[in-house]
């Protein structure tokens, strides 16, 4: 098991540019398609799930293999509404059988699941910090060539000379 930083993905490195102009893996898998909405989300994952996707989708961001990701984005996501209107409904102090007052249940389940939904957030480019370091080539997904036309020439310029410096 390698120890250190999560390589990042070369899609990623083209569209920041490769500021730290190490080689790109040209061999990296390259995923394609639209995942589906898995049936067992509820309803309101499914309409964060119809929501973002689309918007992940315009930019290039989404590929069949993100479902899981994104599904459990979604769930995440319809846990931390449920949790909202918990509170908002009985506050976010409760007094138990005895006359304590506590913290609610659903104060815990809501901050977990925020936790939760920034760090996938972060995976797909969609906090303002995450989104800043990605650039997205326009229309990438509609004309394949115009991609492998930017990203050919990145290829042959990024290619190691220096093994030191390799991922």
């Amino acid at each position: 098991m390698s120890v250190g930083r999560k390589p990042t993905p070369t899609a990623v490195k083209l569209l920041k540019g490769n500021p730290g102009r190490r080689p790109l893996n040209p061999n990296e898998p390259r995923p394609s398609g639209i995942p589906t909405c898995p049936e067992h989300l509820n309803a309101v994952a499914k309409a964060e799930w119809d929501r973002i996707s689309v918007e992940l989708s315009a930019c290039g961001l989404l590929t069949s293999i993100d479902r899981a990701a994104l599904a459990a984005y979604c769930a995440t996501y319809a846990r931390w509404v449920e949790a909202e209107q918990k509170i908002d409904k009985h506050g976010t102090v409760i007094k138990t059988q005895t006359g304590n007052a506590i913290q609610s249940p659903y104060v815990g389940v809501a901050n977990r699941a925020l936790d939760l939904m920034h760090k996938y957030l972060v995976e797909f480019g969609c906090t303002p910090s995450s989104r800043s370091r990605v650039s997205v080539m326009p229309n990438a997904e509609a004309d394949p060539e115009q991609w492998n036309e930017f990203v050919a020439p990145l290829q042959e310029l990024e290619m190691p000379s220096d093994p030191a410096r390799a991922n």
